[in-house]
């Protein structure tokens, strides 16, 4: 047996490698760097995008906050500029403006504070110049901004101190009661009342000062009172208000306060009773007295552009009346005088409408010059009069009416017999529409033939009645027709009824249970 040579220790023994057991398979290929890997550009794509979108969206807020804060800082520099030049108002405005652009800034309330304690310093300079005036308006800058309260004291105690020394209060008291003396308590720097003022500005506890003060006012409320009590509104007005601001809680003031409102009371119902009877100017000037006079008191102001409104309706009644009576100069002026008291009131605009298309309707006929021709156009007028009756288009729609027609017809051939006659049936028509559309609880047709009533005999004694009993229909019908939901209704039915009688029964009530409709 053969045996194999002896190994040399040092010698590697290499594997023997048998080509049978090896498996082939095809080179993997190596890893691909990281910055190549799809996925991780997919994140890094999706990441762009997203900063892109917030760039867009951020780009307004991003650019304001950029630009605020810059400008904060400017204004601030510009503060701290102005306040060491002295010039304290402009330094106050800076720092306000900053402020107002960024509350959290401490620095715009810190130079505020600085602002404040420079014009305490300014008003202490001022007083000890003699420059009273410009130290007035330094400490009045210095409280605004809520000086320390103790120096603010001290130093106001310090100028009325040198004010006084300086102008004399004995001289301004002398003078003060000179000038109640020869009754002159108001009106200018040298009356009675501005000197006691005066004094008082600089002693507020002179005694008396404080007693010609109080018996000024008495005098002056007096004199308030007789003017109340002449009518002279304006001047009792002006004298209540002027003892106000001097003394509001004079005792004196109470009673010609209470004078006053009496006073404006009777005069929103003399306004109220001359727009009953028509005197559209009459009633017109006393609703803008009261709103002139009353000018505190929300229901006297309420009350009075009711009444204005109301003013403004009459006088667009009164155009369209006029209007088919074909006299347009007049028609005109009454419109004009609606629009400019209730421009955007819808009763204006047709009243408007209606004047143009009669306007209109009467050039094209007036180039009608035969007399036959006249009476034939008359008579289809008539015809057309007669159809209007039947629908009940009384006086709606505008043109087309039974009462247009007969206007029409009536300038026409105004001694046409057949003209005369359609005049004399219409009128009966008309009542009889109105009491038996009002028996029916048809307020809206019933307020047609009302107002066609009124154009045919305006002077009918009947009418005053018929006003009262259709806006008590309206409130009737508005107030069931409420209780079905029809809000809409109800609130036409509260606007015709209180333009027919303000005083109608149920009508408060009604206004009450519309408001609470409106009112969530």
């Amino acid at each position: 047996m053969t045996r194999d040579p002896p190994r040399n220790p040092d010698e590697r023994i290499e594997p023997t490698l048998d080509w049978r057991q090896v498996e082939f398979r095809s080179p993997r290929p190596p890893p691909a760097p990281t910055w190549r890997r799809r996925s991780r550009w997919r994140w890094i794509a999706a990441i762009v995008v997203l900063l892109a979108a917030a760039l867009v969206l951020f780009r307004q807020p991003l650019s304001e906050w950029l630009w605020s804060g810059s400008r904060v800082q400017a204004l601030l520099d510009e503060g701290d500029a102005a306040l060491r030049a002295g010039r304290l108002e402009n330094a106050r405005l800076k720092f306000e403006a900053a402020q107002a652009l960024d509350g959290d800034r401490s620095e715009a309330r810190a130079g505020l504070a600085r602002v404040a304690n420079a014009a305490l310093g300014q008003a202490r300079a001022a007083t000890q110049a003699g420059d009273f005036e410009r130290a007035r308006r330094a400490m009045a800058l210095a409280r605004e901004l809520q000086a320390p309260r103790a120096e603010t004291e001290t130093v106001a105690g310090e100028m009325r101190e040198r004010e006084a020394t300086r102008a004399g209060i004995a001289g301004l008291l002398q003078q003060a009661e000179a000038a109640r003396a020869a009754h002159r308590l108001d009106g200018d720097a040298n009356a009675a009342l501005p000197l006691y003022q005066r004094v008082l500005a600089l002693q507020p506890n002179r005694t008396e000062a404080l007693e010609g003060r109080e018996d000024a006012l008495s005098e002056l409320l007096q004199q308030a009172r007789q003017a109340l009590a002449a009518g002279e509104l304006a001047r009792g007005a002006t004298l209540v208000a002027a003892a106000q601001s001097y003394d509001p809680g004079h005792v004196d003031l109470p009673e010609a306060q209470a004078l006053l409102s009496r006073a404006i009371e009777q005069q929103r119902q003399r306004a109220d009773a001359d727009l009953r009877a028509q005197r559209l100017p009459q009633a017109l000037a006393g609703y803008m007295a009261v709103q002139a006079l009353a000018a505190n008191d929300a229901n006297q102001t309420a009350a009075a552009a009711r009444g204005v409104e109301k003013i403004a309706l009459a006088y667009a009644k009164q155009s369209r009346k006029l209007a088919g009576d074909f006299e347009f100069k007049q028609a005109e002026a009454a419109l004009a005088m609606a629009r400019e008291l209730a421009p955007q009131s819808a009763e204006v605009r047709e009243a408007g409408e209606y004047l143009e298309r009669t306007q209109k309707n009467r050039g094209q006929r007036s180039g009608v010059a035969a007399s036959p021709q006249n009476r034939q156009r008359a008579q289809a007028l008539l015809a057309e009069m007669a159809r209007a009756e039947a629908r009940g288009d009384w006086i709606e729609p505008p043109g087309d009416s039974a009462y247009d027609k007969l206007r029409a017809a009536q300038s026409l051939a105004p001694s046409d017999p057949a003209v005369d006659a359609a005049a004399r049936r219409l009128l009966p028509a008309v009542r009889g529409c109105f009491e038996s559309e009002l028996r029916g609880n048809r307020p809206r047709s019933a307020h047609a033939c009302y107002d066609a009533w009124q154009a045919l005999d305006s002077d009918s004694p009947g009418l005053p009645a018929a006003r009262r009993r259709l806006a008590q229909s309206w409130v009737s019908v508005g107030a069931e027709r409420l209780g079905t939901g029809d809000v809409a209704y109800a609130r036409e039915a509260l606007r015709r009824a209180r333009s027919l009688d303000a005083s109608a029964p149920g009508l408060g009530q009604l206004q009450a249970r519309v408001d609470s409709v409106r009112t969530p």
